[in-house]
């Protein structure tokens, strides 16, 4: 680091080489009075409070002068004061004094300054005074706005462009009359704003402020229980009740930076919903039990039904430790591999790719996004579904990275994107292969390396001429020249591929995931890093998949029917473990139906809201001799259930978590857990006990994640404290030949046009559904059809339609938009019940209602 030397006030400072007089000031101890910077980004010199001398009799803003090797600065004179003041009190005229009441007293930047500078009430009579207060905009649930409190310092504002990227909130009118308003001057609640708070949390005043603040007297350290970004959290804990959340600065994740979920979604830990009890079906109702004559019905049923009878589900919201001792309970006590989580309807194509060309050790940190000079986003809607990674895609259009989005809709980040690849519904693959050809024929990348570094590049080559630019624009009805341009932008820096749901939820979903680690194999192969970012749809999606809740791998991939691995976990398990693998979560529906499984177990998991075709779950579950139901609610599922287990959110229990970088993760316990509800890792080691196993005897945590090292390498080296990566080792990386696999088609005369779900950014499974909050951000579900189907169906715009699928039907209202393509109609919003429309891509009609 080079650094220059200068005299502040007198002293020698030594700064780094390029930072302002501000900086140096701070870092050393100095303070300058200042109300518009923030380190997090650039200083535009709003207030003019910051004002120092540099000895040529000119007054500067130390926020925008540059240190400079024999600089001589002086802080604070009384032609400085004079300055400052007279600044101070133009901005003090225009804003309530009365500090009374604010929510903001004693943490506002304002009131310190007027300290320092002495200025008292008596000095500001002789101001002019506004006459009348401006409207207090109180409309969005988790924060307010009162612009008498306001001090233009724009702060905000570049919070939203340069930190969220969202540009919900500018400066509106000019002079005396300017304020701070959203786009469009609307409410909060009705405009753009995204309502991550991150301007709430940098005000400097009373002017943003959180509803009904009350200040922490304790903060926990811990982890975002929503996506799976795994974003570092601070839980403000005041009388044993969570009252505020803030983000983690120094988290090698989120850097402190959050979304709405993970800032104000923490209220689901205090929901009145939250089981407290076990619940026992008596009579066919649901009716409160003890601990112990749960545990022991559940002991007594289970025990009839081991072997290929038994079948578990896990969510893939559990701590690590919580998912291992469940797929050890399902191996060890039920002497089943039938054990599979709700990560096989998102994830499980990236893992299965994964094995096949690059190892899991493949993903890359987040760290690294930024330094992308090109970036694909493809299949994905991050601004809604991971915030926080689709505000560092923000940001680097904003440096200057060329993003392209590949989407058949029109997403918040095509107003950011260079480019937008707009493919068919299912093309995916062709675009990709088409891309790969481009960049090898027009010898955009060293082919001698890449034949160097990966296997298989012939085979592959080979498979690429299916893939002439003709026929992939025919596939995908993007035009050749688009095509080739991405190319050429793709192979013309250093690249990242972020990938999510659209990719992956699709009957062709690992095909999809192999044609983009194909990709990143060719522009990346000779780097460590192939920069490549799979969204996990929850928080901890790879690290239940580590843990070994699969049919067929154990514990870090080991296969199951490997006979030499069984042997040494059955060493340290003591016990023998089953040798054929076991029914994937969809399966295990048509073997209940039929009866091949007798018992279930679900631990955190609610198949009925997020699993495609719910009828199908419904009858299996009817079908059940016996059905056990481990969460937090009593969800719809655990309404079928014969017991239900209260568990503790992930506030009130230890444990970790495996973010999609593969980050390990811990997770404290902060308050209580709810009225008589445990710890999920509590309630599997007893039961396993009351079943006779004596492979659980855990008294913490910690204990779990030992055993979980001693048999999973890269958990041995990772250190949760530390927040460290688990590296699985490196596989031989090898390009996978592919073939294009048109998707059946579905759509005919009766149900015309396909159907879509689009994630609402308020809306994240069964926990966000009970933050009030969210609820009334989030919009009611509507449906988007383009304006051509409109006209053909007599659809208007707002106009109430009526959805039907052969699954099921709907009503919802019409919004006539042209960011969903003619033929597809896009439903959006977190209602449980449009799972029952769909069983994967599905074909829809639409039909008008009258009133």
């Amino acid at each position: 680091m080079e650094t220059v030397t200068l005299t502040i006030d007198g002293r020698n400072v030594v700064a780094e080489r390029g930072i302002t007089v501000l900086e140096a000031a701070l870092e050393n101890g100095i303070y300058i009075p200042h109300l518009c910077y923030h380190p997090d980004f650039e200083s535009h010199s709003a207030c003019r409070l910051c004002l120092v001398d540099t000895g040529d009799g000119e007054l500067l803003p130390s926020c925008r002068l540059t240190v400079a090797p024999g600089m001589v600065v002086t802080t604070n004179s009384q032609m400085i004061e004079r300055a400052r003041r007279s600044i101070l009190e133009m901005m003090v005229a225009d804003h309530h004094t009365t500090c009374r009441g604010c929510p903001s007293s004693g943490q506002c930047e304002l009131q310190r300054i007027m300290g320092r500078l002495r200025i008292d009430r008596k000095r500001l009579e002789r101001l002019r005074w506004p006459t009348e207060d401006l409207p207090r905009d109180t409309s969005n649930p988790f924060f307010d706005f009162d612009p008498n409190r306001c001090v233009l310092c724009g702060i905000c504002v570049k919070t939203c462009e340069e930190i969220q990227g969202a540009d919900a909130i500018y400066y509106t009118a000019r002079g005396n009359m300017t304020r701070i308003a959203p786009f469009g001057n609307k409410p909060f609640a009705q405009s753009r704003c995204e309502s991550c708070g991150e301007c709430v949390v940098r005000c400097p005043v009373g002017a943003l402020v959180t509803k009904n603040v009350q200040r922490p007297k304790q903060e926990v350290k811990s982890v975002c229980p929503y996506c799976g970004v795994g974003c570092g959290i601070y839980l403000g804990i005041r009388e044993g009740v969570i009252v505020d959340v803030r983000g983690d600065t120094a988290s090698p994740v989120n850097g402190g930076h959050l979304c709405v979920r993970g800032r104000y979604g923490w209220r689901f830990v205090h929901s009145p919903e939250r089981l407290t009890t076990p619940l026992v079906k008596k009579s066919g109702e649901l009716v409160p039990a003890s601990w112990d004559e749960a545990l022991s019905l559940v002991a007594e049923r289970l025990a009839g039904y081991r072997g290929d009878r038994f079948a578990m589900v896990t969510s893939i919201k559990l701590t690590n430790e919580e998912a291992y001792l469940a797929q050890k309970f399902a191996r060890t006590v039920m002497d089943s591999n039938n054990i599979d989580s709700d990560a096989r309807l998102s994830d499980a194509p990236t893992l299965a790719a994964l094995q096949r060309t690059v190892g899991m050790g493949a993903t890359s940190p987040l760290s690294e996004l930024a330094q992308a000079a090109t970036i694909l986003a493809i299949g994905t809607n991050a601004t809604e579904t991971h915030p926080v990674v689709g505000a560092r895609l923000r940001q680097a259009a904003r440096r200057g990275a060329s993003l392209i989005v590949a989407n058949p809709r029109e997403i918040d980040l095509c107003r950011h994107a260079r480019m937008w690849l707009r493919p068919h519904l299912g093309t995916d693959v062709a675009l990709i292969m088409g891309i790969c050809r481009v960049i090898l024929e027009e010898g955009l990348v060293d082919a001698s390396l890449v034949d160097e570094k990966a296997a298989g590049l012939t085979a592959w080559r080979e498979s690429l001429r299916d893939f002439s630019l003709g026929r992939v624009e025919r596939i995908t009805g993007v035009p050749q020249e688009e095509i080739a341009e991405a190319a050429r932008l793709l192979a013309s820096g250093p690249t990242a591929i972020v990938y999510g749901a659209g990719i992956t939820q699709h009957t062709h979903g690992t095909d999809n995931v192999l044609a983009l680690i194909n990709l990143a194999l060719l522009l990346n192969t000779g780097n460590d890093s192939l920069r490549l970012y799979p969204l996990q749809a929850h928080n901890n999606a790879l690290g239940v998949c580590d843990m070994g809740c699969l049919p067929d791998y154990l514990p870090g991939y080991a296969a199951v029917a490997d006979a030499s691995v069984r042997e040494r976990l059955a060493a340290v398990w003591k016990a023998d473990l089953p040798a054929s693998p076991g029914r994937t979560l969809t399966e295990m529906w048509s073997a209940l139906a039929s009866g091949t499984v007798k018992a279930l177990y679900l631990v955190g998991a609610d198949p009925l809201s997020t699993m495609p075709g719910h009828e199908a779950v419904r009858q299996a579950l009817a079908s059940a001799a016996f059905v056990v139901v481990q969460d937090m609610f009593l969800t719809e599922t655990a309404r079928h259930a014969d017991v239900v287990l209260p568990a503790a959110s992930f506030a009130e229990q230890e444990g970790t978590f495996t973010n999609m970088e593969r980050r390990l993760q811990r997770v404290r316990r902060a308050i209580s857990p709810v009225g008589d509800s445990r710890p999920g890792w509590q309630i599997i080691t007893e039961l396993a006990g009351r079943m006779g196993s004596k492979g659980f005897a855990f008294g913490s945590a910690a204990e779990i994640m030992a055993e979980v090292a001693a048999l999973v390498p890269p958990y041995e080296k990772a250190s949760p404290e530390e927040s460290t990566l688990c590296s699985f080792p490196a596989a031989d990386r090898r390009f996978a030949p592919l073939a294009y696999e048109p998707v059946e088609k579905i759509a005919d005369i009766d149900y015309p046009l396909l159907l879509v779900t689009e994630s609402c950014l308020y809306h994240h499974g069964n926990w966000s559904a009970r933050v009030a909050g969210l609820k009334v951000l989030a919009d009611e579900p509507f449906l988007q059809v383009n304006p051509k189907d409109a006209a053909d169906y007599g659809v208007t715009n707002g106009q109430m339609v009526q959805v039907a699928s052969k699954q099921g039907e709907m009503v919802t209202k019409a919004i006539v938009s042209d960011v969903t393509p003619p033929g597809v109609v896009t439903l959006k919003g977190g209602a449980q019940d449009l799972q029952a429309l769909q069983a994967g891509l599905t074909a829809v009609r639409i039909v008008p209602q009258t009133e």
